[in-house]
């Protein structure tokens, strides 16, 4: 049994997030979620509270029951660190160590390996921005899955930025998970 963190940002695919969180406790694996505020806005927290059997992170003031920030205590537990989807805005804060938010300071924090499932606008997947962020990402040890190159995006458009289809997402979870190990503490 793995601990995963699902992180959630602001993307009209993190309704997709249920099915992910769902298929991994399916798998056998302890999983918390962690929304940023935009995402509350396409899927509520309780949602995903439900299907993962633990309470979501959404704000840094839902740390005040205990005295070790709860995304310190993520980030030291987490055998893995999934964003799916991740917006551009969150991989601008990952890419610039900025962390305004739960699910960055959890980025910044942890020793686990990370997979990201970028979701969004196909002209913001291709913006030079972006595509630095990704090249910096990955030189800092991030791997990706997605976006799909090519499909009908909730914008209108036809173009790459569509989510991995949930079950390649968990398939690359799974594989990761057996094939890194976490640094001993």
């Amino acid at each position: 049994m793995k601990t995963i963190i699902l992180g959630i940002t602001g993307s009209i695919a993190a309704y997709k997030a249920a099915t992910i969180a769902s298929q991994l406790v399916k798998n056998g694996h302890l999983v918390h979620c962690v929304m940023t505020q935009s995402a509350t806005e396409f899927i509520t927290p309780l949602t995903l509270q439900v299907i993962s059997q633990h309470s979501v992170l959404v704000s840094l003031e839902d740390e005040k029951q205990a005295w070790k920030p709860g995304h310190i205590d993520l980030a030291d537990r987490a055998d893995l660190v999934i964003i799916a989807p991740a917006s551009a805005n969150t991989l601008g804060n990952f890419a610039n160590g900025l962390a305004p938010d739960p699910l960055s300071s959890i980025y910044l924090a942890t020793e686990a390996p990370v997979l990201i499932a970028p979701a969004m606008n196909g002209k913001m997947w291709m913006h030079a921005a972006t595509q630095r962020n990704i090249a910096r990402l990955e030189q800092d040890g991030c791997q990706f899955i997605g976006p799909e190159k090519e499909g009908m995006l909730a914008c209108g458009y036809s173009g790459p930025g569509r989510l991995m289809e949930e079950s390649k997402v968990v398939d690359a979870a799974e594989k990761l998970l057996h094939t890194s190990s976490k640094p001993p503490r």
